[in-house]
């Protein structure tokens, strides 16, 4: 293959990720899902890894959505096989133990949304445009949007987002808690940079631990993820890092982690 379907940068452990596949608005087909999955099970056994950063090429799209033509001949057969993988390989990006972010710098639809919303959060550009306009097209959503969107958005938005086919603008993905914060193109450069620089400077195994809490604590009760809490926090004194972190807080300084 000439050129790489995903392509990957490296800041000090904080990984970029970018879909590149900018003539068909990166829009996810069986080579891309592959290419991906094939990067994530590479991240997966680092221990260096600090963050990952997930976009798309150019300005005009994150992810458009699964590629329609290569979907429209498939029996229910490959249909099963095709969302499986998308599945599969979106499940490796949401449980890796560091920060997800998707810089989402244009459409993201469908597929793409779907990634953004496997991701722990997103920023996204002032030009972006949101949906999940699958019944338009006489089918659902496939790659996990019937059920992260309503865990995102809640199930009311989830269901108009899903059944109506709309699209909505940066500003009304921001209104209802899909992305975190709406910035323009080069501030989402900015936005990217600042992030690698504050993610490096913290404790990585600290951010691990912040990231594993909240996640695993959303499915149990309160008093069990409270329990969890106190057990990962007093895990963090068996550490190098608690000590660096506190000594230089003491010494007036920064921790070198």
């Amino acid at each position: 293959m000439s050129e790489q379907l995903i392509e990957m940068s490296d800041t000090g452990g904080v990984v970029r990720l970018t879909v590149n596949r900018p003539k068909a608005l990166n829009a996810l087909n069986s080579d891309v899902i592959a290419a991906l999955e094939t990067v994530l099970i590479e991240l997966e056994g680092r221990r260096d890894l600090r963050a990952v950063l997930i976009t798309g090429a150019g300005e005009k799209s994150f992810v458009a959505g699964a590629d329609i033509t290569e979907m429209r001949a498939k029996t229910p057969l490959e249909a099963r096989e095709f969302a499986g993988a998308a599945l599969r390989t979106i499940k490796r990006l949401e449980t890796l133990p560091v920060p997800v972010v998707a810089l989402v710098n244009g459409f993201c639809l469908g597929g793409g949304c779907e990634l953004a919303l496997a991701c722990d959060w997103a920023v996204a550009s002032d030009n972006a445009v949101f949906g999940q306009p699958e019944v338009l097209l006489g089918v659902i959503p496939g790659f996990g949007g019937s059920q992260r969107l309503p865990r995102r958005v809640g199930p009311a938005m989830a269901l108009d987002l899903c059944t109506t086919g709309r699209k909505i603008d940066a500003a009304e993905a921001l209104r209802i808690g899909l992305v975190n914060q709406v910035m323009s193109q080069a501030e989402l450069e900015n936005y990217a940079e600042t992030l690698t620089k504050q993610l490096t400077g913290n404790g990585p195994g600290a951010v691990r631990s912040a990231k594993q809490v909240i996640h695993d604590g959303m499915d149990q009760d309160l008093d069990s993820a409270l329990a969890l809490e106190t057990s990962l926090f007093a895990l963090c004194f068996a550490s190098d890092e608690q000590s660096e972190g506190m000594s230089a807080f003491v010494e007036k300084r920064k921790p070198n982690f």
